[in-house]
């Protein structure tokens, strides 16, 4: 159902009707784990040795739009084409629509040098050696003190994420609670190295003593998942208020972590606000994970990039990058204020020129 122009629709359409015109507030939550560290597993950067660097390198560019923790601008480059992160999307919304928002460090190995509210100071380790996150009991609860706070001063928060090697770990926490996402989780370059995920996965499971499907949701995460998922998934709990996840297959597992822990959660308050590429990406299946946890409304945002004059935009269309750094549900926003998608195409231009 489409109900704006380049938003389409998939559930129901009540929550997003009743967020028009009211007041967001904005959390990029960053986070590294050592998995991304395993060549060829992810896109979400420059390279394998710098992917550390890109949650980090994309909160300052959404912060203050340019880089101060490296030189090289976190992108996808693959064969050498390449697309700029999607950060910039995110940061082109901010500047439109003076939207609040902040970045939650919820464990990067690289620190960003701006402002930030510190969750977690530990990044997670590679998923194969089966110790994937130290206590995540302790993340989720500080993550639901930070959007207790923030959520007294907003409508709804909008919450996304930066996190490379993101769609390996959410897959590990998917599998890990029995869901069937083999294939089915998403990537930031065209090939999509799914058997290199799942072997990663599985042999991170291999190393517990519990059978898939009877994992706590804080022991899937400790086991295979990674830090922003445990702390997202607090700043839900936290925030008791509608919330816009702002990203992809990573947002899956967010809302399985909370359905193992909450069995009777109402989800008709949480809906997932992501790009075209994402729900297009014919390596992935997003809306099939999802409808396998709750009845939950996904909102795919089209930018239009096949209009843009700027080239790594228009890589997007040939499946580079896709989501990330909150771009989805960032739009999604923007158009909830009464942005035109036009509008908002031409704000990301301006920002990457």
């Amino acid at each position: 159902m489409i109900i704006l122009n380049g938003l389409k629709t998939y559930g129901n359409t009540d929550l997003i009707e009743s967020l028009k015109g009211k007041k967001p507030f904005f959390i990029c939550t960053i986070a590294t784990t050592d998995t991304c560290k395993i060549p060829k597993i992810s896109g979400a950067g420059a390279s394998t040795e710098l992917m550390v660097y890109t949650p980090a390198g994309d909160a300052e560019l959404m912060v203050c739009g340019k880089l101060l923790c490296c030189d090289i601008p976190p992108q996808t480059v693959t064969d050498g084409v390449s697309a700029p992160t999607p950060a910039m999307i995110s940061r082109g919304v901010i500047e439109l629509t003076n939207i609040p928002f902040l970045i939650a460090n919820a464990g990067s190995e690289i620190n960003p040098n701006v402002p930030y509210i510190l969750i977690n100071d530990e990044p997670g380790n590679d998923i194969r050696t089966g110790f994937a996150v130290n206590n995540p009991e302790k993340i989720f609860e500080n993550s639901k003190i930070i959007a207790k706070e923030i959520s007294k001063s907003c409508d709804y928060l909008v919450i996304g994420e930066s996190i490379p090697a993101g769609t390996t770990t959410a897959l590990g926490v998917l599998t890990a609670l029995g869901y069937d996402a083999s294939f089915k989780v998403s990537g930031s370059s065209p090939e999509n190295p799914h058997e290199l995920k799942k072997e990663a996965v599985y042999a991170g499971i291999s190393k517990s003593n519990i059978e898939i499907g009877k994992f706590s949701s804080f022991d899937a995460v400790r086991t295979v998942g990674d830090p922003m998922i445990v702390a997202v998934a607090g700043m839900i709990i936290g925030s008791e208020m509608p919330v816009i996840l702002a990203g992809g297959t990573q947002m899956a597992a967010v809302c399985a972590f909370i359905k193992k822990l909450v069995p009777d959660f109402d989800f008709s308050k949480i809906c997932i606000g992501t790009t075209v590429y994402v729900a297009r990406d014919k390596t992935a299946d997003l809306i099939d994970l999802i409808s396998q946890i709750a009845e939950i409304t996904v909102n795919v945002v089209d930018p239009y990039f096949e209009k843009s004059e700027n080239e790594g935009l228009k890589n997007y269309l040939k499946g580079f990058v896709k989501e990330g750094a909150g771009a989805g549900g960032a739009m999604l926003t923007a158009l909830l204020l009464g942005y035109s998608i036009e509008d908002i195409r031409k704000k990301i231009e301006e920002v990457l020129e």
